[in-house]
């Protein structure tokens, strides 16, 4: 695996030509995006939408663009001499751009890119008890809080986040793990059709997600040494100390990534409202469809 942090650091004036063209992820990013286009043209040609409209293909466009932002453009380079830019990078992953691609719809859009008979085994296995075992316990709640949160601990613990910055093959196993579980979080947040959890839940989800990011983010910001000396020299080259980088993003995680939970919570809330709202109205014009023509308001 070639090393990647021993390089040496990017200085502020080099940052604009610093954009990270790597062949797998600009690949995939161009695959996603046809394989998502193609679904959504098929299903507009055949007049079935079903709930892909201009939002979504929107979301997936921008959740598609955070990706580069994260992967491609300087902040890319720039994660491997500050840990503040690194932070940047997983908190666009994580927060930016998995709730952006689960707001697009993409299941239906995707699946229809991939040829008929696989599609059709895919679906056949999909239907057989272990299969369906299998995806209920990997989408159980508890089950993806616990992967989703000890993910983000094991890859900021000093030793793992130093190899996985050393090793260009435990990186990108970090960031498909930041990504992946992200998306099952979000996936049980954002719902499409019957929720898998209710607004109180939902609710409750996100708050304790957010419990333990600020608190992640307060250990980095008010830790009295620096924990990781790898960025010491990138640091330096910014004008700070290992241990103000560490600060930096500290707060980063802290404060920006709690906004985002916090908005997430309050649009849950406004939605929560709305349901209920909309229960009650519904109650309320059975019971008048029952009453006597002559007793009806």
């Amino acid at each position: 695996m070639r090393p990647v942090a021993l390089a040496p650091p990017i200085e502020p004036g080099g940052v604009v030509a610093a954009w990270t063209l790597d062949p797998v992820v600009l690949v995939s990013l161009l695959l996603a995006a046809w394989a998502y286009g193609y679904g959504v043209h098929r299903l507009w040609t055949k007049g079935r939408g079903r709930g892909v409209g201009p939002a979504q293909v929107f979301a997936f466009s921008a959740g598609l663009v955070a990706l580069a932002v994260a992967l491609v453009s300087p902040i890319a380079s720039l994660g491997h001499t500050l840990f503040a830019a690194h932070m940047v990078q997983h908190l666009i992953l994580v927060l930016v751009a998995a709730p952006l691609l689960v707001l697009g719809a993409p299941f239906l859009p995707c699946s229809l890119a991939l040829p008929r008979s696989l599609r059709r085994d895919l679906h056949a296995l999909g239907r057989t008890s272990k299969a369906s075992a299998f995806w209920a316990v990997l989408t159980g709640p508890l089950v993806v809080w616990i992967v989703h949160v000890g993910a983000l601990w094991a890859w900021h613990l000093p030793a793992l986040y130093e190899a996985a910055l050393r090793s260009q093959g435990l990186h990108a196993v970090e960031h498909l793990s930041f990504f992946f579980t992200a998306l099952l979080f979000w996936s049980l947040i954002i719902s499409f059709g019957r929720p898998r959890l209710p607004y109180p839940a939902r609710l409750g989800y996100v708050f304790v997600t957010t419990l333990q990011s600020g608190g992640l983010g307060a250990l980095l910001t008010f830790a009295s040494v620096p924990l990781y000396s790898v960025h010491a020299a990138g640091a330096r080259a910014w004008g700070l100390s290992a241990l103000q980088d560490q600060q930096l993003a500290g707060v980063i995680m802290w404060i920006p990534a709690g906004v985002v939970y916090l908005a997430s919570m309050s649009l849950l809330f406004t939605r929560w409202l709305r349901a209920m709202d909309k229960g009650a109205a519904e109650t309320d014009a059975r019971k008048v469809a029952l009453l006597p023509a002559g007793r009806r308001p």
